[in-house]
C-alpha cells in the first residue's frame, strides 16, 4: 500500500502543490472571496446597473450582461431578466452626486482587488494618490463586461470565443500590472491571467451545470431572495477564481519559471 502512495507522494511534491495550497491558506483564499462578492454585489452592481440602463443600444440592461456572466439561457435567462431588471428611468433617476457616489464605490471594490493583488505578490500597499489606477481599472473592467455583451449576439461559435478568451487573458494580465503599479514583470504575470481565464471558463461551465436548474427551484421556493443568493454564490466563485488565478500564477513562477530565470522584479 505505501509502495503505491510514494508515486503519488512524489508527484505531489514535485508539482509543489503542497506549497499552492500553504499558500491560499495564508491568502484566506475563500473569506477574500466572500469579501469580493459582497463588495461586487453592492458596489460595482449599482455602478454597472447604471451604465447599463444607459446603454444606446439597449441590449436589455444589466440582468443581460449579468445572464452573459453566468452563462445562462433561455427560461433561467429570462427569470433573472424578470427578476433583477431595474426600472428604464435609472439614469434619469440618478443625479451628478448619485453618479460620483457610484464611482467612488467601483473604486472602493478596484482597490480591493489591488489589496488582495498586493497580498499575493508580497508588496506594500500603494499610497493613496493611487486613486486614479482603481478608477481606471474599473473603467477597463466595464468596457469589457459591456463588450461581452454585445458579442453574444454580433458574433457566435468558435470566433465569439476565441474573442472572449483573447480579451479576458489580456484584461487580467494588463489589469494585475496596472494595479501593481508596473511592480512585476509582464512575463511573471502571464501564468496568473492563463490560470484566471481558464478558472472562468470552468465556472461558466459549472453555472451552466448547476446555477441554471438553481435559479429555477430558487425562483419558485424563495422568489427574490433565492435568486440573488446564487447571484451571490456565482461572485464568490468569480472572486475565488480572480483570487486564485493569480495566486496559481504566482506559485507557477516561483517553482517552475523563476529557478530558470530569475526572481521578479
Amino acid at each position: 500500500m505505501n509502495r503505491k502512495r510514494r508515486p503519488l507522494h512524489h508527484l505531489w511534491e514535485r508539482l509543489a502543490a503542497s506549497a499552492l495550497v500553504r499558500r491560499g491558506r495564508e491568502l484566506e483564499l475563500m473569506h477574500r472571496a466572500m469579501g469580493f462578492a459582497t463588495l461586487a454585489l453592492v458596489t460595482l452592481a449599482p455602478l454597472l446597473i447604471v451604465v447599463a440602463a444607459a446603454d444606446p443600444l439597449g441590449r436589455g440592461g444589466f440582468a443581460s450582461w449579468l445572464a452573459d456572466g453566468m452563462g445562462l439561457s433561455g427560461r433561467s435567462a429570462r427569470v433573472l431578466t424578470d427578476i433583477i431588471s431595474p426600472p428604464t428611468e435609472v439614469v434619469g433617476t440618478t443625479s451628478v452626486w448619485g453618479g460620483i457616489a457610484l464611482a467612488v464605490f467601483g473604486v472602493s471594490f478596484a482597490g480591493s482587488v489591488q489589496n488582495g493583488y498586493e497580498r499575493i505578490w508580497g508588496l506594500p500597499s500603494g499610497p493613496w494618490h493611487r486613486v486614479w489606477r482603481q478608477l481606471t481599472w474599473v473603467a477597463a473592467l466595464t468596457a469589457y463586461l459591456y463588450q461581452e455583451v454585445q458579442t453574444r449576439t454580433a458574433l457566435h461559435g468558435s470566433l465569439r470565443i476565441a474573442l472572449s478568451v483573447s480579451l479576458g487573458m489580456l484584461f487580467f494580465w494588463w489589469g494585475q500590472h496596472f494595479l501593481l503599479g508596473s511592480q512585476v514583470r509582464w512575463r511573471d504575470l502571464l501564468p496568473g491571467a492563463i490560470a484566471t481565464i481558464v478558472g472562468l471558463i470552468g465556472l461558466r461551465g459549472f453555472s451552466y451545470l448547476v446555477f441554471t436548474p438553481l435559479i429555477l427551484d430558487n425562483a419558485i421556493s424563495y422568489g427574490t431572495v433565492g435568486i440573488v443568493l446564487v447571484v451571490e454564490s456565482w461572485l464568490i466563485g468569480v472572486g475565488f477564481v480572480v483570487y486564485g488565478g493569480a495566486m496559481v500564477g504566482r506559485w507557477f513562477c516561483e517553482h517552475h519559471w523563476w529557478p530558470r530565470g530569475g526572481r521578479h522584479r
